[in-house]
């Protein structure tokens, strides 16, 4: 496990390294925090208690996910692009050859990866939003730890999703339209846009139980005291079942991958 430590460690270097980027992030996410913050005042101005949520919670979603979004790369960003390339050109032979599991090692580096864009890109757009607004934030230290592991099982959960994306370049010659689909599934089905409380019937049920949901919708609702007594358990659970059923197909697709490996263009 020590191979993975080194990993994860020296993907948070990498990500460190790029200062410049990183203020352009945290810029961009903090006024695209502004813009849906107004936009969400407005709507529950004229739909009071949307979703379940009165304003203060509203804001609270929207400024804690501007935090999130770099961190489990919900909008693009993280390793699969990096993948594709290097099985487009042949390089993926030499991560196979490294005594290390393919999926692990990947993993690693993309933990290493978020651990640096949460506190790197993640902490000035909600102090911003909290400075400026009134948000509803949670005072027990008990919420916040548990808001914490629900982060980091959604971005494990937004790993696994995006590695399945990743090995799709063991079949097509062009990642560019499944990273499309996927970016767009990620970005309507995460709540990035709109809490996913707000949909209702069948297709509000369908879309919180898909594997989006585990990672930003259930991260905010146990911050936002959604779920309480028993029902935190099963917030929680839903996501390593997610997690652990997506690493599993990833595994069974990676085996079936690299039984034999077509080298495209290299």
């Amino acid at each position: 496990m020590r191979v993975y430590a080194v990993v994860a460690a020296g993907g948070f270097r990498r990500y460190a390294t790029y200062g410049t980027a990183t203020a352009a992030g945290v810029f961009t996410n903090t006024v695209f925090g502004f813009i849906l913050a107004y936009t969400f005042i407005a709507l529950w101005q004229e739909r009071p208690g949307l979703g379940g949520y009165d304003q203060a919670q509203a804001l609270t979603f929207v400024w804690v996910s501007q935090g999130l979004l770099s961190a489990a790369a919900l909008i693009g960003g993280g390793f699969h692009e990096e993948l594709q390339e290097r099985i487009r050109t042949g390089d993926i032979a030499v991560d196979l050859y490294r005594p290390a599991d393919l999926q692990l090692w990947w993993m690693a580096s993309d933990l290493g990866r978020a651990a640096f864009q949460l506190l790197g890109r993640g902490v000035v757009p909600l102090a911003a939003g909290a400075v400026c607004f009134r948000l509803a934030l949670p005072s027990d230290p008990v919420v916040w730890l548990l808001f914490l592991v629900s982060v980091w099982l959604g971005i494990v959960v937004s790993f696994a999703v995006r590695f399945l994306v990743g090995l799709c370049a063991f079949w097509l010659l062009d990642g560019a339209g499944v990273n499309m689909i996927a970016l767009l599934l990620s970005i309507f089905f995460s709540g990035m846009l709109l809490p996913l409380t707000v949909f209702p019937g069948a297709f509000g049920e369908l879309a919180r139980a898909l594997p989006w949901a585990a990672m930003l919708q259930v991260p905010m609702d146990v911050l936002l005291g959604r779920h309480t007594g028993w029902a935190v358990a099963g917030a929680l659970g839903f996501q390593p079942a997610w997690g652990v059923a997506l690493l599993g197909v990833g595994r069974l697709l990676q085996a079936v991958a690299t039984r034999k490996v077509v080298v495209q263009g290299g």
